[in-house]
């Protein structure tokens, strides 16, 4: 029996060796590339500009911004819509008026700070909050976003968008209420904060003055579901009309992760050279474009990154609705292997050709995920799509099917630690057998 557990043993510890070296790998990939979704925003520039011109007349709405960094879909998605209107003085609001990332290095400058943003309505709370996902929900550097949302609790009609409930879980404002998140941490949620009532396979709960959203996307769906609220459904209509944005209804399958989704760990583990995309920022530009842009490319394809672009050093950009985008480098100034115009010219380039991308017209994420699908591969475009929780179930999508090439590098990486074990078991051996042939004179003698 000894003998027998002892062969187990070995076994185990050679499929451990043989494993660790490609698990090695994708770990460390894997962690790099989420790494660079929320890269450090650049520094404020020399002088401020003024912040929007409050109308009194207008009800205020309020995105919120993590100084350490925004999903930006969450974020642009909602802001726009809310813009839509023209019925709001909508203000990308953070602890601090300086520059803050959103995915995929997208940097923005907030209209206002806590402080000034209190000043501006008297002590009076906003409307309408919305709280996306932050990259440091559950730290204490996202406390501040929890506490001055409690203060606005009671007299506000607030919106979690995504993971942005982990925010409002964490301050204890879903206590005892219902709410939902992302399909992939409704989970954790379900044990971290017990006392909240999460909703499984929907896009929105209404709690009253609570509202909250599943995955990303659905935060525009829930954003629409606040206008419809507050203004009608023909001011939703005129919203999901300019976001080029089809409404989804609240019932929708609940997703769990899928044999399918390894993809991610290809992309992300074993995709040694992503292509770097330079995404040029210009006057007008639509904040759900740039959106689909950084929050695909940027982050959940995990085979490109990509860099906002300006025309001119240290020019800021406005963007459709007004929100202050902060370039981080100037066309030329870095390669590119793709640079897509959202909006505005297409500039003289001595690189590579700039594609006006996405086309106006269409909506901005079915073009970005028929792209993907072009040119990386299907199985890539449909995750993001399931990261996005973007309804895909008519998405027709054509282009490579799972990469062979790819799914060869984690084998090859395991072949090497196979030979590495093997080679170390016969050096072991030899080195053994030396010794024990050394030690048999001295035995005999």
């Amino acid at each position: 029996m000894s003998r027998v557990a002892a062969r187990v043993g070995r076994i185990v510890l050679v499929l451990i060796a043989v494993l660790a070296l490609p698990a090695a790998v994708a770990g460390l990939d894997v962690r790099a590339a989420f790494g660079s979704w929320y890269t450090p925003a650049g520094p404020a520039p020399a002088q401020l500009p003024a912040p929007p011109v409050h109308d009194p007349a207008k009800r205020t709405a309020v995105v919120l911004a993590s100084l350490e960094g925004t999903t930006v879909s969450d974020a642009l998605g909602p802001y726009e819509a809310l813009s839509a209107t023209g019925a709001f003085n909508v203000y990308l609001v953070a602890p601090e008026r300086r520059p803050v990332p959103l995915t995929g290095g997208l940097d923005v400058l907030p209209d206002l700070g806590f402080a000034e943003l209190d000043e501006r309505l008297g002590g009076a709370a906003p409307e309408v909050v919305v709280v996306p996902a932050v990259t440091d929900v559950g730290r204490s550097s996202s406390r501040p976003l929890g506490e001055w949302a409690t203060k606005q609790m009671g007299r506000t009609l607030m919106v979690s968008v995504c993971n942005g409930s982990g925010v409002l879980a964490a301050a204890g404002l879903f206590d005892g209420r219902s709410a939902t998140a992302h399909w992939t941490r409704i989970g954790s949620y379900e044990n971290t904060y017990p006392q909240v009532d999460w909703q499984l396979g929907v896009r929105w709960t209404d709690d009253g003055d609570l509202i909250s959203s599943a995955g990303i996307l659905s935060g525009i769906d829930a954003t629409l579901h606040v206008i419809d609220r507050l203004l009608g459904p023909a001011a939703a209509a005129q919203a999901a009309a300019e976001l080029d944005w089809a409404p989804r209804p609240v019932a929708q399958e609940q997703h769990t992760w899928q044999p399918s989704d390894a993809i991610v760990v290809l992309n992300g583990g074993y995709r040694w050279d992503p292509a770097r995309i330079g995404v040029l920022l210009q006057d007008g530009v639509g904040e759900t474009e740039l959106a689909a842009v950084f929050d695909t490319y940027g982050s959940y394809v995990f085979v490109t990154r990509t860099i906002a672009l300006g025309t001119e050093p240290g020019r800021l950009v406005r963007s459709r609705h007004g929100l202050v985008l902060l370039p981080r480098a100037t066309v030329g100034e870095h390669p590119v292997d793709r640079l897509l115009v959202p909006h505005g010219p297409l500039p003289a380039t001595d690189g590579v050709a700039p594609e006006q991308f996405p086309p106006a017209g269409v909506d901005p994420f079915d073009a970005v995920l028929h792209d993907i699908a072009a040119t990386v591969d299907v199985p890539t475009a449909r995750w993001v799509a399931r990261a996005l929780e973007y309804p895909g179930a008519g998405l027709e999508l054509t282009g490579p099917g799972w990469p062979a090439g790819l799914i060869l590098r984690p084998v090859l990486l395991a072949l090497v630690g196979a030979a590495v074990v093997v080679v170390g078991t016969v050096v072991v051996g030899t080195v053994r057998r030396r010794r024990r042939t050394a030690a048999e004179p001295s035995r005999i003698s």
